[in-house]
């Protein structure tokens, strides 16, 4: 088999996470993570309708976000999902280490993609 490197233009992979934090190219940062392409932004407690106004204000350039919930999912709150689908922007909510893992594909496809991420 043989393994390619993926070289990501400006973007940073997240390498690794938990307990409590992601290590985002290479380096550590503690507690949750919003993921966007204009850069990384750290926030505490839940999720909340002001944590995804950095996606909102780079809708153009996102096409989805995903939300990583931790280890359980729930629905988002409808006036923020409806929000986000009305600026352009899809929605996919999923656990934290699958949002991790789909988030790097995405980024390795090139896609317009930004994360909202809760710490495990």
């Amino acid at each position: 088999m043989r393994i390619t490197e993926i070289a990501l233009t400006g973007r940073r992979p997240v390498d690794g996470y938990g307990p409590g934090g992601f290590r985002i190219d290479g380096v550590w940062h503690a507690g949750s993570l919003v993921l966007t392409p204009d850069g990384m932004r750290g926030f505490d407690g839940p999720l909340r309708p002001e944590i995804f106004a950095a996606v909102l204000t780079e809708a153009g350039g996102i096409d989805v976000v995903l939300v990583g919930q931790g280890a359980e999912i729930a629905p988002l709150d409808r006036a923020l999902r409806a929000a986000l689908e009305g600026a352009g922007i899809g929605v996919e909510i999923m656990p934290t280490a699958s949002a991790c893992r789909t988030y790097n594909v995405l980024l390795a496809e090139d896609r317009r993609v930004a994360a909202v991420l809760l710490a495990v």
